[in-house]
This record gives C-alpha cells, sequence and structure tokens, in this order.
C-alpha cells in the first residue's frame, strides 16, 4: 500500500501490520492505508526482457525459450508452481547494443521470481550452446589494413607518453 510492501500480519483497529519480504513490520494507519494491492492471489504474470545481438536469429531464439519453458514444466521443483509457461511475446525494442525481446509467464503467487532466475540460467546455458549472443556494448574499428597499423601505432604511443608522464610524477613525488 502506497511506499509500504509485505504481508499482512495481522489487523487491528485502527491498522494493518505488514511485514517487508526483508523483515522489518511496518504499521500502517488505515487513514494513510489508500490503495492496496494484493500479490497473493490467484497467479501472477512475470515479464522480462532480454536483449541480443542484432545478427541473432530471432525465430531460434523464440524456440530455444519454447524448450526452456517445455522443461521448466517437466521440473519437479517448479513445474506445479506454473499456470503458464515462459514464452517470447516478441521484439520489444531495437537498442544501441542490440534487440530487446519481451518474455512472459504466469506463476502461481510467490514463485515468480525463484522460477525466473532458473530460467534465466536455462536461457542463457541454451543461448551459449546454440550461438546466440547476448547485446553487450561494442567497438567497431573500420578501415584497411593500412588503416589499422596507423591505429595500432598511435594506441602504441599513447601508451608509450602515458607511461613516460607516469614515470616523471614519481621521479617528482620522490623528489619533493
Amino acid at each position: 500500500s502506497g511506499s509500504y510492501k509485505g504481508t499482512v500480519e495481522s489487523f487491528g483497529i485502527r491498522s494493518v501490520k505488514l511485514r517487508h519480504h526483508r523483515g522489518p513490520i511496518f504499521t500502517v494507519p488505515f487513514g494513510s492505508l489508500g490503495a492496496v494491492q494484493n500479490m497473493s492471489r490467484d497467479w501472477v504474470i512475470d515479464k522480462f526482457f532480454i536483449s541480443v545481438n542484432y545478427d541473432a536469429d530471432i525465430a531460434k531464439v523464440k524456440k530455444l525459450v519454447k524448450g526452456v519453458g517445455a522443461e521448466l514444466l517437466q521440473d519437479e521443483e517448479f513445474g506445479p508452481q506454473i499456470i503458464e509457461t515462459v514464452k517470447m511475446k516478441g521484439v520489444e525494442d531495437f537498442c544501441d547494443y542490440g534487440i530487446k525481446l519481451s518474455f512472459a509467464m504466469m506463476t502461481k503467487p510467490g514463485h515468480q521470481s525463484t522460477i525466473r532466475r532458473r530460467a534465466y540460467a536455462m536461457i542463457r546455458e541454451s543461448f551459449v550452446e546454440n550461438d546466440i549472443g547476448f547485446a553487450s556494448p561494442t567497438v567497431h574499428v573500420a578501415g584497411g589494413e593500412e588503416h589499422s597499423a596507423d591505429a595500432g601505432a598511435a594506441a602504441r604511443d599513447t601508451m608509450v607518453r602515458k607511461k613516460a608522464t607516469e614515470a616523471k610524477l614519481k621521479l617528482v613525488e620522490g623528489e619533493g
């Protein structure tokens, strides 16, 4: 309710006590309660995003995630808590470093985080095995071989100048 989150521990005449998932108990007066969100009833839809490289085969990603979803359903621990297994919804956005894909699943309340964590691990394994790269910042240097050699020489010159400056600073600090 408002900025307070937790499991209802008790009701009184004037307030409700909410236990936060990290342990503290909040006593919230009914006068300041406002709207209440019940996250422990019936089902929860958990949505999350994963970004992949621009060269990733989106159809293959969808197929791999479908396999992960089927495997999660067969899991003795997680299967009974899943109402609708993880599915790729589609391309959400084109970002600076890759394609942002959206995923969703429906679980019983309170189990969505543990199931999502397991799904993340399984998706990562599946992507690694199938050469699907996660989006990450990269730097591309363009030019022919002569430009590459010039860029390499310039980088070496910069490093030499930096080391010389550091050495001078050490000498000055040692003398002072």
